[in-house]
C-alpha cells in the first residue's frame, strides 16, 4: 500500500518508520525545509551552540516504551530542567517549592510548617475551581499567585487567568521540599546531537520518500490513505472558521561567556513584555566548557495570525465548539486520519505525541490485518 504522511515531526516520523518497516511505500512531506517540526535543532555556525529553533524542548516521560524508542535513534544525555523566575526584582526557583516559599515570605519553615502555612493562604472554599485563577487561589493563595502566575499567564495567553481553564495550572507541581527539578518524570534527558538528528535517524529506512518544502495542497497523487498532522481546520480549508492558537516570537541576542547562568529564566512581571529568556548552551551542559560564545532568545507570546506558526491551542468555548464541528466533518471524510498536536488541536508534550503515534501504529496493524478501514482519529480529540 502507498501512504501519504503530512508533517515530518515526531508523529509523522514514527508513523512513516513503522509503515515502511511493514513493507508499505511512504511519501512524507513537510512544507518546512527541515524535518523535526517545532522540535527542530541545529548548530549555530557562529558559536557552535545547539539551537532549539522553535523554543526549548526538554524530553521527559514516564513511559518506558517511549523512552526506549527515542534512545534507539540517538544518545540522550542526562538533563534536569531547573527553571528560575524573576518577580519584582528578585530571583526565585520554579516550580514553587520549599525554597521558593521561604525566599518569598522571608521564612525558614520546614516541610510540615510550610504546608500548613500555604493551606492557611489557600482558599479552601474553592472545592471545584472553575478557572485558572480559582485553581491557583485554591492551591497557593493570592501572594504566590500574583507574584509568579498572574502576569506571566496574561502575557502567555493574552487573556485574564479567570478566562482560562483550571486544567492549565493543574499540571504544575507544588512541592514542600527543596526539589527544583521542574519535571517529576523518571526519564529525563536531552539528545546529544539534537532532536533533528533523532528524527532523521527515525526516517533512515527504505520505503520512505521525504519531500521538504512541499505543501499538501500541491500534492496531486493517489494514496491508499493519508495521515495528516497539520492543523485540522487547514485540511478543510477553514470552511468552518479558524481555530485559535497562540504563537511565539523569538528575539535573538549573542554574547561572550555566560549571560544568565542557567537555561531558562521566567519573567513574571506583566510590565516586562517577554515571558522568558533561554540561553541555549545550557541545554547541553556537557558542551558548555568548549563554547566561547553564547546565544540567547527573548520569547514573546501573541495571538497567531494566518501566516504564523501555531504553537498553543487556546481551546476556549468558541474553539471547542468549532473543533467539535471539525471532528464531525473529519469522521465523515474517508481516506484521512488526523494525528498529533495540530491534527487533534491539543497541547501535547513530545513523549505523549510519540506514545500516541506508537499506539496508532499498533492499531493500524490490527485494522489492516482484519481488512478494516483506518479511522479518522486514534484518540478522542474533543
Amino acid at each position: 500500500m502507498r501512504f501519504c504522511i503530512v508533517g515530518a515531526g515526531f508523529s509523522g516520523a514514527v508513523m512513516a518508520r513503522h509503515l515502511a518497516e511493514q513493507g508499505h511505500k511512504i511519501l512524507l512531506i513537510d512544507e518546512r525545509t527541515h524535518p523535526g517540526g517545532n522540535c527542530h535543532t541545529g548548530r549555530d555556525e557562529k558559536t557552535g551552540v545547539m539551537i532549539h529553533h522553535y523554543g526549548p524542548h526538554i524530553f521527559h516521560t514516564a513511559d518506558q516504551r517511549v523512552w526506549d524508542y527515542v534512545r534507539s535513534f540517538g544518545t540522550f544525555r542526562p538533563y534536569v530542567n531547573r527553571v528560575k523566575a524573576i518577580s519584582k526584582g528578585h530571583v526565585y526557583t520554579l516550580p514553587v517549592n520549599l525554597l521558593t516559599i521561604n525566599q518569598f515570605f522571608g521564612t525558614t519553615m520546614g516541610p510540615a510548617e510550610a504546608r500548613a502555612f500555604i493551606e492557611s493562604k489557600a482558599d479552601r472554599s474553592l472545592t471545584e475551581p472553575a478557572n485558572f485563577e480559582e485553581q491557583a487561589m485554591s492551591m497557593i493563595g493570592p501572594e504566590l499567585y500574583r507574584a509568579f502566575f498572574y502576569g506571566y499567564t496574561r502575557k502567555q495567553w493574552g487573556l485574564e487567568p479567570a478566562e482560562l481553564p483550571a486544567s492549565i495550572l493543574k499540571r504544575l507541581p507544588l512541592r514542600f521540599n527543596y526539589d527544583d527539578n521542574y519535571f517529576s518524570h523518571p526519564y529525563q534527558g536531552m539528545p546529544e546531537n539534537g532532536y533533528t538528528s533523532v528524527v532523521e535517524n527515525i526516517l533512515a529506512t527504505d520505503g520512505i520518500e521525504l519531500r521538504l518544502g512541499t505543501s499538501f495542497e500541491n500534492i496531486d497523487e493517489e494514496f491508499d490513505h493519508v495521515f495528516y498532522t497539520g492543523p485540522i481546520d487547514r485540511y478543510f480549508d477553514f470552511r468552518l472558521g479558524r481555530l485559535g492558537y497562540r504563537t511565539l516570537d523569538f528575539e535573538r541576542f549573542d554574547g561572550e561567556g555566560d549571560y544568565q547562568g542557567t537555561a531558562v529564566i521566567n519573567y513574571c512581571d506583566e510590565e516586562i513584555p517577554y515571558t522568558r529568556i533561554s540561553e541555549h548552551k545550557h541545554f547541553a551542559p556537557w558542551e558548555e566548557a568548549k563554547m566561547k560564545g553564547t546565544v540567547c532568545f527573548r520569547e514573546y507570546s501573541r495571538l497567531a495570525q494566518p501566516q504564523d506558526i501555531p504553537y498553543y491551542p487556546i481551546r476556549l468555548v468558541h474553539e471547542k465548539r468549532m473543533l467539535e464541528s471539525y471532528i464531525d466533518l473529519a469522521r465523515t471524510t474517508p481516506g484521512v486520519s488526523f494525528m498529533g498536536r495540530l491534527g487533534t488541536y491539543r497541547y501535547l508534550d513530545m513523549d505523549v505525541t510519540i506514545a500516541e503515534a506508537l499506539s496508532a501504529c499498533d492499531r493500524i496493524d490490527e485494522l489492516l490485518a482484519e481488512g478494516q478501514k483506518i479511522p479518522a482519529f486514534f484518540v478522542d480529540p474533543a
